[in-house]
C-alpha cells in the first residue's frame, strides 16, 4: 500500500498517513508557464495498492489534478488505483432537474471509470444514488463517525436537544443523528426561489425551550442553514449549533455566520480551509481516523460497514 496526495488538502492526507503509521508517497506536481499541469510519482509503485487523496473542491483544477495523477498511477503499473474524495464536487447535479442542463456527476464518475480507478471512497455524498453511478465499488463514509462523540459531550436528550433537518433533503442525514443522539428530530420546509438563495416556506417539530443542532452534509453560501438558525430562534430555541461535513463557504458565507445567531459551527476538514477563512465561531473536527481506519480494512479485506454502528 501507497498513499499519495493532490494539493486540495495535503493536511488531512498526512493527518491520514500518521494514523497508518505510513509516509506520504512522493508525487512530484508542477505547473507549466502555459498553465498545463505535469505529474510524476518519485518512486517505484508497481504492483502496490495506491490511494490517492484529492478533495474535488474549487478551483476546477483540483479534479483535472486528480484525473492525471490517476492516470499516471495506473500507467505506472499499480495493482489497483483507489481514488479518495473526501469532498465529491458536483454531488449537486445529480439529475436533470431543468432543461438543457448536465448530469454533472455521473458525467466527472464516468471520467474517473474511463482513467481506470478501481475503487473510489468518499464521505457524506449530497446523493447517497450518486454511488450508482459508478461501475466500480464505492465506498460511502459518514462523518458521523467522527462527529456523533464531540455531540455526545452535550448530554443533550429528547426533552432538551433536536436535530433540525435545514430542507427536505437533508431529513436522513439529521434523523440518523437524531437516533444516534436520543434527541428529537425538526424539519424546514425550505424553497429556493433560484440558485444558492433559499427561504424558510415550513417548520415541522417542535424546537421551544430547546438546543438545536442544524446538521447538513455542506455549508456553502450559508444561506440555508442562516435562515434556519433564525427560524429556531423565532420559535423559542435556547441555543443553535451547525454541523456540516464539508466547509464549502463561498461567497457571503463566513459573513452571513459571523451575524447569524449560530453560537458553534461544526465542520469536517475534508475540505483545506485557509487561515484568513478561519473565524470565532468555527471548529474544525478531524475525520482522518475515519478514512484511515477505512483504508485500513480495504487492504486488509475486512469489511467497512462495522464502522458505521455509531
Amino acid at each position: 500500500m501507497k498513499i499519495f496526495s493532490g494539493n486540495s488538502n495535503k493536511s488531512l492526507a498526512l493527518d491520514i498517513c500518521k494514523y497508518l503509521n505510513q509516509d506520504l508517497g512522493k508525487l512530484i506536481i508542477k505547473q507549466f508557464s502555459d498553465g498545463e499541469l505535469s505529474i510524476k510519482f518519485e518512486e517505484n509503485i508497481r504492483n502496490e495498492d495506491v490511494f490517492i487523496i484529492q478533495s474535488t473542491n474549487p478551483p476546477s483544477e483540483n479534479i483535472w489534478e486528480l484525473l492525471l495523477i490517476l492516470d499516471a498511477a495506473k500507467r505506472a503499473s499499480a495493482r489497483s488505483v483507489i481514488a479518495v474524495i473526501p469532498y465529491f464536487g458536483y454531488g449537486r447535479q445529480d439529475r436533470k432537474d431543468r432543461p438543457r442542463v448536465p448530469i454533472s456527476a455521473r458525467m466527472f464518475l464516468d471520467v474517473i471509470s474511463a482513467v481506470g480507478v478501481n475503487r473510489i471512497v468518499s464521505m457524506d455524498l449530497h446523493s447517497s444514488q450518486i454511488q450508482g453511478f459508478a461501475n466500480v465499488p464505492f465506498d460511502h463514509l459518514y462523518s458521523r463517525i467522527a462527529l456523533s462523540g464531540h455531540l455526545k459531550e452535550m448530554n443533550l436528550n429528547e426533552d432538551t436537544g433536536v436535530v433540525l433537518a435545514p430542507d427536505v433533503g437533508s431529513a436522513k442525514m439529521s434523523q440518523a443523528y437524531a437516533k444516534t443522539l436520543g434527541i428529537s428530530f425538526a424539519l424546514i420546509d425550505k424553497r429556493r426561489p433560484k440558485a444558492n438563495q433559499a427561504v424558510v416556506a415550513n417548520l415541522i417539530g417542535e424546537l421551544d425551550n430547546k438546543h438545536v443542532l442544524i446538521i447538513d452534509d455542506m455549508i456553502d453560501t450559508a444561506g440555508t442553514i442562516c435562515n434556519a438558525a433564525q427560524t429556531a430562534m423565532d420559535n423559542g430555541a435556547l441555543s443553535v449549533i451547525a454541523v456540516a461535513t464539508h466547509p464549502v463557504l463561498s461567497g457571503p458565507a463566513i459573513e452571513r455566520l459571523e451575524k447569524s445567531p449560530i453560537s458553534k459551527v461544526m465542520v469536517c476538514n475534508t475540505i483545506e480551509m485557509k487561515e484568513e477563512n478561519k473565524f470565532s465561531k468555527l471548529q474544525i473536527i478531524n475525520v482522518s481516523n475515519v478514512f484511515g481506519e477505512s483504508i485500513k480494512r480495504i487492504v486488509d479485506g475486512d469489511s467497512l460497514s462495522s464502522m458505521f454502528r455509531v
